[in-house]
């Protein structure tokens, strides 16, 4: 699971640098060369998705979302533990009914129709493929998140085995 940490953050580094880098010189052309490039603005907006999808995979992976936890730090070792793992099979479920079984069924439906990006004449077929992978990711990390919560220790606050 640690390799597929670093390789997402790697991945994630290397998808903003180049964004940043295609922003740059998208505000180069337009205001220094007086010429933009469309290239570059299709570019961006597809980066800021898969920038998005695969960050929030990599913020469920960290525990970076915002969330409220009033509530659960009040609960009892056992009650807070179980309403952790309720939601991360939350999570689990929804990732995988809408991101990954919904987003597959995007996916094969834009490349059956064969439709293009207007400025890069990419499939989109390909650049939706970031929503099945964010789900499968998330699904993962619901996983192993539910596999390494630590029940409660005290015994008052375990089920009986």
């Amino acid at each position: 699971m640690k390799t597929i940490d670093q390789v997402l953050g790697w991945v994630l580094m290397v998808l903003m640098a180049v964004m940043v880098l295609d922003v740059t010189w998208q505000v180069i052309t337009r205001f220094v060369l007086s010429a933009p490039s469309s290239l570059t603005e299709e570019i961006a907006r597809f980066l800021l998705v898969w920038i998005g999808l695969l960050g929030a995979a990599y913020a469920f992976r960290v525990r970076a979302h915002l969330g409220l936890d009033l509530l659960t730090e009040a609960l009892p070792p056992k009650a807070k533990w179980r309403t952790e793992v309720a939601v991360n099979v939350i999570c689990f479920a929804f990732a995988a009914v809408v991101m990954v079984f919904g987003g597959s069924k995007l996916v094969a439906l834009t490349l059956d129709l064969q439709q293009l990006s207007p400025a890069l004449q990419v499939p989109m077929g390909y650049i939706y493929t970031v929503i099945p992978l964010s789900g499968i990711l998330i699904c993962l990390f619901a996983v192993d998140h539910i596999l390494q919560g630590k029940m409660p220790e005290h015994d008052d606050d375990l089920p009986v085995a």
